[in-house]
């Protein structure tokens, strides 16, 4: 082997080694919420030097608890994270870069042209994962740009290692492609059946989580999100302005499973303009939005969605002036200008209110009930497919 196609192979072991280092800290991440607890969040360019996230508001944090951080959720608990095969792929690479460096002779292309269509998977991924952080997630997770600047690196240097290398092998030195395909299938499922076999069970019955005491509607406070011909009845208990309640929405909406669902929403605010069960307001201009939403009427899904994409900005508004929360809405659908801050609709959002006390909610937004039985607050997030699907079932 020339010492160029060495420094190759060097580059390609080191690139591969730091995939493996930024995989590990997603992998771990990840494993450690599947006991339901909360727990910080490395986002890191340097894992482990800086701070981790503990309160829930880095990119990294935002990707993992996205649905699109594991495949598989309807089957497993919380899914398998991409985080996991793509530990075991970098980890393949470095294998197979330390045994062209241990081995030393000149390589024939056909060898290097399978390590550079095998680096060509995690460059794939990498594009196909970036995509979604930034224009469907719309975070961006610093362990993933490490994985990414990895990915890139590993097959720039396989191109390299291919470009230096000889037309035909030496004597006695084809490749064995079966060796390397089954060195490579091995890698990456004995790592995924240590984690299935070994990551905490999920045995929790529908219903363990509570269910509502008093689930009439008698003074005709729920919303509508989504009517599903002959779906099962659910109810969520909803913030507007609340950024879990977003994530939530758009994690049930990404799993597919809304569309079994007849899901209504009773409007909870946390709010203190409107809400006595809070003394500061954690989401301002949550009542004004909520009164909003009681007002739409066919307008809804688009009040709603408004909601979502400008809470920051809504919340900002609300804190300087809860008046201003008003002139936004107005100004965005004027037909609720003749609703909106009115005694009835202000009455409407009161029972809603006493609604959730009636059944001595927790003062948490998103809940969700399915047949009256409560989806457990720890399965809102990378639970959410294999719960919620186990509720649907049974």
């Amino acid at each position: 082997m020339n010492r160029p196609q060495r420094n190759s192979v060097f580059a390609l072991m080191a690139f591969a080694l730091l995939g493996v280092v930024f995989a590990a800290f997603s992998s771990y991440d990840f494993i450690a919420h599947l006991d339901r607890q909360v727990h910080s969040i490395t986002c890191s360019y340097i894992p482990g030097l800086e701070s981790a996230d503990i309160q829930g508001t880095s990119g990294c944090h935002t990707v993992l608890m996205s649905p699109y951080s594991s495949v598989l959720r309807t089957l497993t608990w919380g899914g398998i994270p991409i985080a996991l095969p793509a530990l075991a792929i970098f980890a393949f690479l470095f294998f197979r870069g330390l045994d062209l460096w241990l081995r030393g002779v000149e390589q024939d292309r056909r060898e290097t042209r399978f390590l550079l269509l095998a680096t060509l998977l995690p460059v794939v991924v990498s594009g196909i994962y970036f995509y979604i952080s930034y224009a469907i997630i719309g975070a961006i997770c610093k362990l993933c740009v490490g994985t990414y600047v990895a990915s890139a690196g590993v097959f720039i240097s396989a191109l390299l290692i291919n470009a230096g290398s000889a037309e035909e092998a030496p004597e006695g030195n084809a490749p064995n492609y079966a060796l390397y395909l089954g060195e490579g299938v091995a890698f990456v499922f004995v790592p995924l059946f240590l984690y299935l076999a070994l990551k905490p069970g999920y045995d929790i019955a529908p219903g363990d989580c509570g269910q509502l005491a008093s689930p009439d509607d008698k003074y005709k406070v729920r919303v509508a999100l989504h009517s599903a011909h002959g779906g099962t009845p659910a109810l969520e208990l909803l913030d507007p302005l609340c950024p879990a309640c977003k994530s939530f929405s758009e994690r049930l909406e990404t799993s597919g499973l809304v569309k079994q669902l007849d899901l209504e929403a009773v409007l909870f605010p946390l709010d203190k303009e409107c809400n006595w069960m809070v003394s500061e307001s954690l989401h301002p201009g949550a009542c004004g939005v909520s009164e909003a939403l009681l007002c739409a009427g066919d307008q809804l899904p688009q009040v709603l969605k408004w909601a979502f994409d400008n809470q920051d900005r809504l919340r900002e508004a609300a804190a300087e002036d809860n008046g201003r929360i008003y002139e936004e809405i107005k100004k965005k659908f004027p037909k609720l200008g003749n609703c909106i801050g009115k005694p009835d609709v202000k009455t409407k959002l009161n029972r809603s209110l006493r609604w959730v006390v009636a059944n001595s909610l927790p003062v948490l937004t998103p809940q969700l009930y399915v047949n009256n039985q409560k989806l457990c607050d720890e399965d809102t997030d990378l639970g959410l497919e294999y719960a919620l699907s186990r509720m649907l079932d049974q």
